[in-house]
C-alpha cells in the first residue's frame, strides 16, 4: 500500500508528516531522524529503524554465534600488549 500526500513547505523550512505516515512508520514524538538525499528524493527514516537496517546489513557477513564486540576487544588487547 502507498501513501502518497502533498504538504506545504513553511518559511523556515518545515513539513508535517501526516499522523497516518509516522504512525506506519513508527514515528513518535521525540524520536530522533535520520534525513537523506538519495536519488533527488528526500529520505526520513528513525535512528532505530537506521540502525536495524545496519545491523541486518553487517549480519549478511557475520557467521551466526559471532561476536563483534569479542573480536573487537580481543584484538584491542592483542595491540596494547604489542606496544
Amino acid at each position: 500500500m502507498t501513501l502518497k500526500t502533498r504538504r506545504r513547505v513553511s518559511e523556515n523550512g518545515r513539513v508535517v508528516i501526516p499522523a497516518s505516515f509516522r504512525k506506519r512508520l513508527g514515528i513518535r514524538a521525540g524520536d530522533e531522524a535520520v534525513l537523506e538525499i538519495q536519488d533527488d528524493e528526500l529520505r526520513i527514516r528513525t535512528m532505530n529503524r537506521n540502525i536495524a537496517r545496519a545491523q541486518r546489513l553487517v549480519r549478511k557477513h557475520v557467521k551466526a554465534g559471532t561476536s563483534l564486540v569479542d573480536e573487537l576487544n580481543a584484538e584491542r588487547r592483542e595491540a596494547a600488549r604489542n606496544e
